[in-house]
């Protein structure tokens, strides 16, 4: 941690529970220091970070390609691991790390697109000075101008590009290198068609993805020139790391045709590159077709608060106590209020943060100092009907799925029947809403509370069925 970065403090009040409570990863190590807790490792059944840096220092040693992808339900820390992961493996490893929700129009963009901001990212960071993280190394005018004539046929683009070209050498006041500031013109083209995808034409789509292979060259070229570089500069390798691909607002069909479809781009690119994928993708039928095998697929599963036979997991639960503990007073509960919003999560940090705010905010408008009973009600109640609204048909699943069929596979997996958990169209929907949770590492499944209580009433399961919040 540096002298600069203060050590952030728990809340210690109502007002200021949300500051500490945001549902946004771990990245800094000042946040990692103050708010990171491994017991939850421990109870998810083991460190799967340990496992994916010694696979990443063998790759280092070797200097062979290594490529893996991290799963696991939105909220289980994928993210937080994966800086702490970062901050361990920067003697060796320099990361470019991306998310499919900010560089990307998520819900139009194409395989290329993410070949592209690879390309774009690895050329303007190797260029940075080496203080700031790079090698201080353009890249050559050779690679320059492959990238410069993959383009040679887009009239448009590369018109579009000569003119941010403009913009760029009058920004710095230099044009003696005008091929590197064409590039980047052309860089900041592309960043703005990529991001506003849906707006491109189906022809110049087309069109790019027919000359995919020869761009996988360039690429390739490219990644090696630069890896060069930092390897001379600072001895270090770059590693690509592509977050949030995982995310609701990614249809499926975005991602099966990134990481199966075309595959071949990420078993083609001399590159190390770690991936977050959605978990359901992981079970589904096509997964054999990903391009990262099986020991390079890691899984963070759940944390549990109930077992395999519904009854509490006092580990989990006093794991997840310790996690918030480190980001608020704890005397701001009344009594017994914090384990009913521990079960209500699920064990989910990101479902306990929301809770917690929303009763938090809830008892701060009322005047009082600590949640109550009322408080943690009206959050239960929020977010298991944000729950049951997850349960209906989802213009993100691949197919239609009657709810019948939902609830009676829910039921199955509650009663704890292993074929169960067999992959199929349902599953892979339940998994995508988190309404099914998997625990231990171990690959058993488990019922989110919160459905549990919807599944109560709607009479699948007999009223006082364990393993809800009631």
């Amino acid at each position: 941690m540096s002298s600069s970065e203060s050590k952030p403090q728990p809340a210690r009040t109502l007002a200021d529970v949300y500051r500490t409570l945001q549902p946004t990863p771990l990245t800094t190590a000042a946040e990692l220091a103050a708010f990171y807790i491994s017991d939850i490792n421990a109870v998810r059944g083991g460190d799967k970070m340990q496992r994916l840096q010694l696979r990443l220092q063998r790759a280092y040693a070797d200097r062979i390609p290594f490529k893996a992808c991290v799963m696991g339900h939105r909220g289980v820390g994928k993210s937080t691991e994966i800086s702490r992961l970062l901050a361990q493996i920067s003697p060796q490893f320099q990361a470019i790390r991306f998310s499919a929700t900010t560089v990307l129009d998520p819900g139009s963009f194409k395989p290329l697109d993410v070949l592209l901001v690879m390309m774009m990212e690895l050329a303007k960071a190797t260029a940075k000075p080496i203080g700031e993280g790079g090698a201080g190394h353009r890249p050559s005018q050779a690679r320059l101008q492959e990238i410069w004539d993959w383009f040679s046929t887009e009239k448009e683009t590369r018109q579009l590009a000569e003119q941010a070209a403009l913009t760029v050498e009058a920004g710095v006041g230099a044009k003696e290198d005008s091929l590197w500031n064409k590039v980047l013109g052309l860089f900041a083209t592309l960043k703005g068609e990529i991001k506003f995808a849906s707006a491109r034409t189906q022809e110049v789509v087309t069109y790019r993805l027919t000359r995919l292979d020869l761009l996988i060259e360039v690429a390739n070229r490219l990644l090696d020139e630069c890896n060069d570089a930092m390897r001379r500069a600072t001895g270090k390798q770059w590693l690509f790391v592509g977050e949030d691909f995982d995310r609701a607002g990614i249809p499926s069909t975005q991602i099966e045709n990134l990481f199966i479809n075309y595959a071949d781009i990420f078993h083609k690119l001399r590159s190390h590159l770690i991936f977050t994928l959605p978990i359901s993708l992981y079970y589904s039928a096509k997964a054999t077709r990903l391009p990262f095998s099986g020991d390079c697929s890691f899984v963070i599963p759940d944390t549990p608060v109930f077992d395999s036979a519904h009854v509490a997991n006092q580990g989990g639960r006093a794991a997840v106590v310790k996690a918030l503990a480190a980001r608020m007073d704890l005397q701001l509960f009344e009594l017994d209020k914090l384990s009913r919003l521990i079960v209500a999560s699920g064990g989910n940090l990101r479902d306990l943060f929301s809770l917690i705010n929303y009763a938090a905010d809830g008892a701060f408008i009322r005047g009082v100092a600590k949640i109550d009973d009322a408080d943690a009600d009206a959050a239960i109640v929020n977010l298991r009907s944000d729950y049951e609204r997850r349960l209906g048909q989802s213009p993100y699943d691949p197919e239609d799925i009657d709810y019948e069929d939902k609830a009676k596979l829910l039921v199955r997996i509650y009663n704890g029947e292993k074929e169960a958990q067999i992959t199929n169209p349902a599953l892979y929907s339940l998994l995508n809403s988190r309404a099914v949770q998997e625990f231990n590492g171990q690959r058993w499944f488990g019922i989110h509370p919160l459905v549990v209580d919807i599944l109560v009433a709607q009479e699948y399961l007999p009223v006082g069925a364990p393993g809800g919040t009631f």
